[in-house]
């Protein structure tokens, strides 16, 4: 058996709407908002008494979707918002955008931070690392050429 597609990526979040406001200055959609609870969800993510709101966002194309988290019951544990890059885990979603320079200062005006500097690639792309709502890390990626 093989892997047919991946369908998201979940973010846990400690504000859902400022979340979802970022990835909206991103260009994501919003596909859906849902709260989830419940016996089945308590044995499926395998904690008691679990009430999560949650959004589900996707990019343009409809390929790529993000399904961003607010557990409500039970709290999430403290985590460093300003974990460097190379801590261990899920660090970073990149992006391809069309203007890497507008797109950050898009996502600046919502709080988020720069990382380091907008850097040309390889040759071929101009990079920024962008830090959003609960430290999630974004990089944007722009085609040269």
């Amino acid at each position: 058996m093989t892997v047919l597609r991946m369908d998201n990526v979940g973010v846990v979040v400690d504000d859902l709407d400022a979340a979802v406001a970022f990835f909206a200055a991103l260009g994501l959609e919003t596909e859906g908002r849902a709260r989830v609870e419940g016996p089945d969800v308590d044995r499926l993510v395998g904690l008691d008494g679990v009430r999560c709101d949650m959004a589900v966002v996707r990019t343009p194309d409809g390929h790529g979707r993000l399904e961003l988290m607010r557990f409500v019951s039970p709290s999430s544990p403290a985590g460093d918002p300003g974990a460097a890059v190379n801590v261990l885990g899920i660090r970073r979603i990149m992006f391809a955008v069309t203007d890497v320079e507008g797109t950050l200062a898009r996502l600046q005006e919502l709080g988020a931070d720069a990382v380091g500097d907008v850097v040309p690639f390889g040759g071929r792309h101009v990079l920024a690392y962008v830090r959003g709502p609960g430290g999630v890390l974004v990089a944007l990626a722009q085609e040269e050429g």
